[in-house]
């Protein structure tokens, strides 16, 4: 098992490249957690952003700022995440023009200077990160393994990383 700083270099590391997840609010009003996608700056910085629409339902439950969890898995699941952090709407023109890409702009069609577009800014805190072993092979192994002998499958680990 990597050690805590492998792992959050992980973590960063799948976020920029693809940094798309499930974003919610902890506490408060029930309310389901949506799809969305964070850019890292990746230069030693923590923070997420997260470009949204001024009416969408996060940023007009949240107020000024608001506890909340994005979770991010990789696309062979060697990698499951769920981030603990602070959530806040931060307009900042230097990092839309930064992560500005075509999926961003088809949904703001008057582009940049939409005045629908805001960002969000996700500080956070801390992670609960699962990591598996050796990928799909391993995975049916263990599996296999398991039913066979009647054991748990031994498929990784998971840990609690400040951030």
């Amino acid at each position: 098992m990597p050690n805590d700083r492998e792992l959050e270099q992980r973590l960063w590391r799948q976020i920029e490249k693809d940094g798309t997840g499930m974003l919610g609010l902890v506490g408060g009003a029930r309310q389901h957690m949506q799809p969305m996608t964070a850019f890292h700056e990746g230069d030693g910085s923590r923070g997420l952003w997260i470009f949204t629409r001024k009416d969408n339902d996060l940023l007009k439950q949240m107020g000024a700022g608001h506890d909340a969890m994005f979770t991010v898995m990789s696309k062979d699941h060697d990698l499951i995440a769920c981030i603990a952090g602070r959530l806040s709407e931060q307009y900042d023109h230097d990092k839309i023009d930064k992560f500005w890409n075509p999926v961003v702009a088809a949904w703001y069609p008057e582009g940049k200077d939409d005045p629908e577009l805001t960002l969000l800014r996700f500080e956070p805190e801390d992670a609960q990160i699962w990591v598996s072993k050796g990928g799909a092979v391993r995975f049916g192994w263990e599996i296999a393994k398991a039913n066979i002998t009647g054991s748990t499958p031994d498929i990784g680990e998971s840990r609690h990383v400040r951030l």
